[in-house]
């Protein structure tokens, strides 16, 4: 069977919350990459993970959509050092207990200064 991967993640934004978005995937260690041309870059912006292979886009709509509970969660290198540049932006960080031996801490792009699942 062959092996399979996720390519990318779509999220909606307000294209006024879209600088704190890119500084918040960036900080994550995602790079922002310009979408291939045929879709332009009008209407999103994309953001390359370290690994090469996932990406995050981010569609500018005037009244973005989120399911409730809808989240994205995203493995680092260097946790206390990632959670220290983010509290060092603005992001308020809320640890949780670890799943999987996994740290966790749920928290929003779009919303620098609170924590949000």
């Amino acid at each position: 069977m062959p092996g399979a991967g996720l390519q990318h993640v779509s999220l909606e934004t307000r294209r006024t919350d879209a600088e704190a978005e890119a500084r918040f995937w960036t900080l994550l260690g995602f790079t922002r990459v310009a979408p291939p041309a045929s879709l332009g870059e009008s209407r999103a912006w994309w953001f390359q993970a370290p690994d090469g292979a996932t990406q995050i886009h981010l569609l500018f709509e005037d009244d973005p959509v989120a399911p409730p509970a809808g989240h994205v969660a995203v493995v680092v290198d260097g946790w206390i050092a990632t959670l220290t540049a983010l509290t060092a932006a603005g992001f308020t960080i809320e640890e949780r207990t670890p799943h999987w031996n996994a740290p966790r801490a749920p928290m929003s792009a779009h919303r620098a200064g609170t924590a949000s699942s």
